[in-house]
């Protein structure tokens, strides 16, 4: 960290990348942080990243409110609008995807791979009313915002980052 901190990197994005717990090469470290500064520094990564945040903070609203967790499976039969079904099919799609490049070490591209999430997350929140009237489609709708940080944690901890 103090390599890291000496090079100019933001400790936001240091400790975002430092929390994989399964990460201790120094080397793979160093690539995914400076792959993660340079995605951030892309419009696509600074409107994911906003879009993340909304994410979380809605969901983290709710669960205080309702003293419930949304981290279980989102029910796809419950998925009504286009926007949210598209939503789902590429947060499941990038989680296929950037695992394996993850572990190749690729990081650039899982940082492109974490960009396609941007659209679908834009149009939902444009055109899906999460806080719906029907309690099972509200929770399913907070399920699936909830697998936005899951699906984004496989490249990083979005949360530690400053916005």
């Amino acid at each position: 960290k103090v390599y890291l901190k000496g090079q100019g990197i933001r400790h936001d994005l240091i400790s975002a990348i430092f929390s994989n717990k399964g990460e201790d090469d120094l080397v793979r470290l160093v690539a995914r942080v400076k792959a993660l500064r340079k995605f951030l520094d892309t419009e696509d990564g600074t409107n994911l990243l906003a879009a993340h945040k909304r994410a979380q903070n809605i969901v983290s609203i709710e669960e205080k409110k309702t003293r419930e967790q949304f981290n279980e499976n989102v029910d796809q039969t419950l998925l009504q609008d286009t926007n949210e079904i598209a939503l789902f099919n590429e947060l499941t799609q990038m989680v296929r995807e950037v695992k394996p490049i993850l572990e190749e070490e690729r990081f650039d591209e899982a940082m492109i791979i974490l960009a396609k999430l941007r659209q679908p997350t834009d149009k939902f929140f444009e055109a899906v009313m999460v806080n719906a009237e029907d309690p099972n489609l509200r929770t399913n709708r907070l399920r699936l915002l909830s697998k936005i940080g899951h699906a984004m944690g496989e490249v990083a901890d979005f949360k530690q980052i400053e916005g």
